[in-house]
């Protein structure tokens, strides 16, 4: 009886240490990581459209350059 016992806390023990890793607040921590990630790269291609807008207004690039490359910046975004 004194083995199943020590088994029974023995598992326990284990099941609470090697399931600490996918508790809700890692799963919620690793949401809020990877959905600021995800702004941080959005923001970067918001910024890469503007810098894109102020090249053709300037007359830095042409039109076929403008739209090209605004063509990439649509294809890796999400929101654009």
């Amino acid at each position: 009886m004194k083995i199943r016992t020590g088994l029974f806390i023995l598992a326990i023990a284990l099941l609470l240490t090697t399931n600490a890793g996918c508790s809700r607040s890692f799963v919620g921590g690793a949401a809020v990581g990877a959905g600021g990630a995800g702004a941080v790269y959005e923001y970067q291609n918001k910024k890469a459209l503007d810098d894109l807008e102020a090249d053709l207004k300037a007359g830095r690039i042409t039109q076929e350059e403008y739209l090209r490359r605004k063509a990439e910046i649509q294809k890796r975004s999400v929101i654009y």
